[in-house]
């Protein structure tokens, strides 16, 4: 009897083990990527390319022509433009690839924060002429700011002036990792036809067919065998000094196996120690096979990341919370294991007329429908009603996702953006995607009075669907007022309140940018002393503080900056109430004494205070800190601010004159012309305020040929008069 019972449980233990043995197995060949570029280098063409050749479409959509699986929104097929990312999945030789296409224009820089922050690997895709554009140079850095390995896709390679070197190049310079081309250009410009594969030596080209056996593959031609031979060696000395175990067998044979080659590669991707380099054109179905290979080879799968952290919470019966993972507010760690306690995190909600959508990426764990969730950031519980596999605009409903999965859940009421999801019994918080702050401010209001309560519930939803755009109520006017990143932001998010909500009629003030304040001149031993007795329980706190401008110009702070320290000593003010000071004086900073604006560029010093033995606590201090912030700032000498932008303008070279001295009467500053034959581009940093409206000039001076972007550039002072 025993013994029967002993080869039951080996039996169920092993199939158990084979199970999840298989699980696992399954995750390796996930790939969670995003699409990152400038705007118009090529994202959504090359997304469309690797759905088509994936098979998930019968025909290649194309921008232009409105047909595009991800930009599926009418505002992005009629501006030609990525608004909203678009999450996609596809089959590529055994892999499963979850994949974000990214908007490129700065306005919707928080759509690829939040994206990047879900993602184990991205694709950065470049123009072949323009090389590094200043909107590439931002959603790099991002991806920096998160870790995220990437390789890079160099588009348009027919377009005439397209330079794989002078491309590579301007990674180096401008983004300053260590670019590995693996492949060698098969035709120039228009007459580019393929690439060779400097790992293999082979040949691919492409004729263009409408189907997807355009791929040819032979041996390299003979007029590019000896450059071909010649940047592979380039290729294994680059890797060599790079990888110590490439290095050894580069030291032994003087050059690299294909394997080796391949396994440094992925390494050096993992590490963010260098950058594959792949070039084709997608418009034209040229180099995308490579490019899949290149991402199921290099980039890494959820089980190739660090496992994801957070803070555990405290939960009455949590399994795992002041025990195996920690006291309340510890840093616990979890793998990607689909056996563990679920943890997912929301990164986009959608809110349509049918229903709620939030689209959750899983780390650990496994989600199935029916399944009750804790959100541990409110301590709310919701039921997941369905799991949808997302295909941009479309579904497929499942029974289950595990850990590396993306996907949408239907049943969450109140989850928003930046929330954890987790098993009630091992609640942990993950932090949040960072939200940019917004920099232009509207006026919005009904047309119509009966509407008035329609145009609140519209506001909410699309705050609750975009974190960067921010609704209140102007306590002078009582109007209310939205503000967001950039003018061109505004406009989509009025125009979708008008075609979401049919017969909502709303007026939209001129736009204002958002300003900031910020010490010029400091005070020294500022003296505040808190006494209230009220019948009860007094409170009583004394603090005394310096308050200074932070080091560095005002525009390197980027709207941020505060910096809080304390030199008391012998106790005079405990520990916990410096803290409750900082409080205060963070409190202080919401508004300015010049116009109520928020407060950036300070440092304030704690040295000296006062307690009571009875009536000092957290509360008074906190209230003293406040107080003195706001009463030490009135005797500081304060500037008042404006949002700054670097605008990049490409136009013909018979207008530049005519730009610059519309730039400079705007109070722009030039910082460089960069002549490209017939064309050039202008760098310049203008104040946000003067570039409203500022396409329709640029149009008007340029014959319609002229096109700008700009990325935040900080704050600077503002001109007296708006002070």
């Amino acid at each position: 009897m025993r013994a029967d019972v002993r080869r039951t449980h080996n039996a169920v233990t092993t199939t158990s083990s084979a199970a999840a043995a298989a699980v696992l197995a399954g995750i390796t060949t996930v790939r969670n990527l995003g699409i990152l570029a400038h705007v118009d280098a090529g994202k959504t063409t090359v997304t469309e390319r690797i759905l088509f050749l994936a098979g998930e479409t019968h025909k290649r959509g194309e921008v232009h022509d409105g047909t595009t699986v991800t930009d599926c929104h009418p505002q992005e097929r009629e501006r030609g433009i990525t608004i909203f990312a678009a999450a996609v999945s596809c089959l590529w030789d055994g892999h499963r690839i979850n994949l974000i296409d990214t908007p490129g224009h700065v306005d919707f820089a928080d759509e690829v924060e939040r994206s990047l922050r879900v993602l184990d690997g991205a694709v950065a895709v470049f123009d072949a002429v323009a090389g590094v554009e200043p909107q590439s140079e931002s959603v790099w850095r991002q991806a920096d700011r998160h870790g995220v390995p990437r390789i890079a896709f160099v588009n348009k390679m027919d377009r005439a002036g397209a330079d794989l070197d002078a491309a590579v190049a301007s990674i180096r310079e401008r983004l300053h990792p260590v670019p590995l081309a693996v492949q060698l250009p098969v035709g120039r410009e228009g007459d580019f036809t393929g690439v060779v594969d400097l790992l293999t030596m082979r040949a691919l080209t492409w004729d263009d067919g409408p189907g997807r056996d355009g791929l040819r593959e032979g041996p390299v031609p003979e007029e590019l065998r000896a450059e071909a031979e010649h940047r592979r060696r380039r290729l294994d000395e680059a890797v060599a000094g790079l990888h110590p175990a490439a290095l050894e067998e580069y030291y032994e044979h003087t050059a690299l196996s294909t394997a080796t080659l391949a396994a440094a590669l992925r390494d050096l991707t993992h590490s963010g120690e260098a950058v594959v380099v792949l070039c084709g054109s997608a418009y034209r179905n040229r180099g995308v096979e490579p490019l899949l290979a290149a991402v199921t080879a290099y980039l890494p799968s959820p089980l190739d990341v660090p496992a994801v952290r957070g803070s555990a919470m405290g939960a009455e019966g949590a399994e795992g919370v002041g025990g195996a993972e920690g006291a309340e507010g510890a840093e616990v760690e979890r793998a990607a294991d689909p056996a563990g306690p679920l943890t997912a995190l929301v990164f986009k909600v959608n809110v349509t007329a049918s229903g709620r959508l939030t689209y959750l990426r899983l780390y650990t764990g496994t989600l199935r429908k029916g399944d009750t969730v804790l959100d541990a950031t409110t301590g709310r519980t919701e039921r997941i009603a369905r799991i949808l596999r997302v295909q941009a605009d479309s579904h497929t409903e499942t029974d289950s996702a595990v850990a590396g999965d993306i996907v949408a859940v239907v049943g969450v009421k109140a989850a928003r953006t930046g929330a954890t999801l987790c098993a009630p019994g091992a609640p942990l918080v993950l932090e949040p995607p960072v939200t940019a702050e917004p920099v232009v401010t509207v006026a919005v209001e009904a047309r119509r009075s009966v509407d008035t309560d329609r145009l609140a519930v519209a506001l909410a939803r699309l705050a609750e669907e975009d974190p960067s755009l921010v609704v209140r109520t102007d306590p002078e006017t009582g109007q209310r007022v939205l503000s967001g990143l950039g003018e061109l932001h505004l406009e989509v998010a009025v125009e979708k309140i008008r075609r979401d909500h049919n017969g909502l009629e709303v007026v939209v003030g001129r736009p204002q940018v958002a300003h900031r304040e910020t010490v010029e001149r400091g005070v020294t031993g500022h003296v505040h002393r808190h006494v209230k007795q009220d019948g009860g329980a007094g409170q009583f706190a004394q603090v005394v503080i310096d308050v200074a401008p932070l080091d560095g110009p005002v525009g390197a702070q980027e709207g941020g900056g505060f910096v809080f320290a304390s030199t008391v000593t012998g106790g005079r003010v405990p520990k916990e109430y410096v803290q409750a000071v900082e409080a205060g004086c963070r409190d202080a900073l919401a508004e300015g004494p010049l116009g109520g604006h928020p407060v950036t560029g300070l440092r304030v010093t704690l040295t000296d205070g006062a307690t009571h033995s009875k009536d000092s606590s957290d509360l008074a201090f906190r209230t003293a800190g406040r107080t003195a912030l706001r009463d030490a700032m009135r005797a500081c000498r304060m500037v008042l601010l404006e949002p700054v932008v670097e605008v990049t303008v490409t136009l013909p070279q018979e207008a530049v004159g005519g730009v610059l001295g519309d730039l400079a009467a705007r109070r722009g500053r030039v910082q460089g012309s960069d002549p490209h034959g017939a064309t050039a581009a202008v760098t310049a940093v203008v104040p946000l305020a003067e570039l409203f409206g500022y396409a329709t000039a640029l149009r008007s001076r340029t014959q319609g040929r002229g096109t700008f972007t700009t990325r935040p550039a900080g704050y600077a002072p503002a001109p007296v008069a708006a002070r």
